[in-house]
């Protein structure tokens, strides 16, 4: 076994970041036919641009720089097989990475024949760690609101509204106020867990509220193995609230549109996008079990849609050639697809889209 087969055997074992490649799947095609090499219309690929995107998160998979090995050999491979002048963005944790690099790049340089992304995905583009791109603290009367707006996915935009009386507690306002950049960094459900903990602290218990839930003899009716929730429930309803938190997801087509804006500007009329993750180019369900969960673009009416899949949404958005893997995929298979692609090799289970074509 040559090391080339080696080092591509170790990606697949502790990089890849799926289940199982697309070549074992057992379904058929969902939204593209089988390929045969690259598209003839399509610009050599003389300049290249790769975004490995980092996990927020390490796994049993692979460590949260992951992304960057397989963009180490896709760049060696555009070096060596087609003379290409390869750049790299580095240390891309969260979306305002991407963006404030793309548009130092696109300042010193011409437009790129290939952009390829290389990360965590799904049915609606790529995923990075939710991180908070604008926050406020507004103070009206005796109003206090904390709004945090952010977004793991492009035009998927989270909002995280605390609510509270600025007069009904001096230390919780304060609290507030002098933890306002502390807050952006964590989960909502870690701000709410801190909130509800300072909660407890300033709040006293309602003991007739509890004694009418909780008392000794409202448990002893109540199976053992839920007296601990119980009783958290309890010092949840009898106690006093201080603020009101409240979560959504929304989609929000200016944050897709500017990610589509970036596309259209990196890469050349005749280029392509290549979204080297899960579920590009996969056909999503019409409907979902939740709201919070995919398939939220796709179907949704953002830049014209629904579309057949996210590598339909992105070529029509951004004008440009989009490609991407259908189902599952991995490191070893990203690069392999790309291989295949750029030397004319066959290969199915990858949906490429020009625009125009929906």
């Amino acid at each position: 076994m040559n090391n080339c087969v080696v080092g591509r055997f170790l990606l697949v074992c502790l990089l890849g970041f799926c289940a199982n490649s697309v070549y074992g799947a057992a379904k058929p095609l969902l939204s593209c036919q089988s390929l045969h090499g690259a598209l003839s219309f399509l610009q050599a690929p003389t300049r290249v641009l790769i975004v490995p995107l980092l996990s927020g998160d390490s796994d049993a998979t692979g460590s949260q720089r992951w992304a960057e090995q397989p963009a180490r050999i896709i760049a060696a491979f555009y070096r060596n097989r087609f003379h290409a002048h390869v750049q790299q963005l580095h240390d891309v944790w969260g979306w305002e990475d991407y963006y404030q690099q793309a548009g130092a790049v696109l300042q010193q340089s011409a437009p790129f024949d290939r952009v390829i992304f290389i990360g965590h995905g799904g049915f609606d583009g790529p995923v990075l760690k939710n991180k908070v791109f604008l926050q406020e603290l507004k103070i009206s009367g005796g109003n206090g609101q904390l709004l945090q707006l952010s977004e793991a996915q492009p035009g998927l935009k989270n909002v995280l509204s605390i609510v509270y009386n600025t007069e009904k507690n001096q230390i919780f306002t304060d609290y507030i106020a002098a933890h306002v950049q502390e807050l952006a960094q964590s989960a909502s459900s870690e701000i709410w867990q801190r909130l509800k903990g300072l909660e407890k602290q300033l709040q006293p218990l309602d003991n007739a509220c509890f004694s009418r839930y909780c008392s000794p003899d409202k448990l002893a009716i109540v199976r053992q193995e839920t007296h601990a929730d119980r009783l958290k429930l309890c010092e949840l309803v009898c106690r006093e609230p201080l603020f009101q938190l409240k979560s959504s997801v929304e989609i929000s087509p200016e944050r897709f549109l500017l990610f589509a804006h970036t596309l259209n500007s990196l890469v050349s009329p005749d280029g392509l996008v290549f979204f080297g993750a899960c579920n590009p180019g996969s056909e999503a369900p019409e409907t979902v079990a939740k709201l919070t969960e995919t398939e939220l673009l796709i179907n949704s009416t953002v830049a014209g849609g629904p579309y057949q899949s996210y590598v339909h949404l992105v070529s029509s958005a951004a004008a440009r050639v989009t490609a991407g893997p259908i189902g599952e995929s991995s490191a070893e298979d990203i690069v392999n697809r790309i291989m295949l692609f750029e030397t004319n090799q066959p290969q199915h289970f990858l949906c490429v889209v020009a625009p125009g074509l929906h």
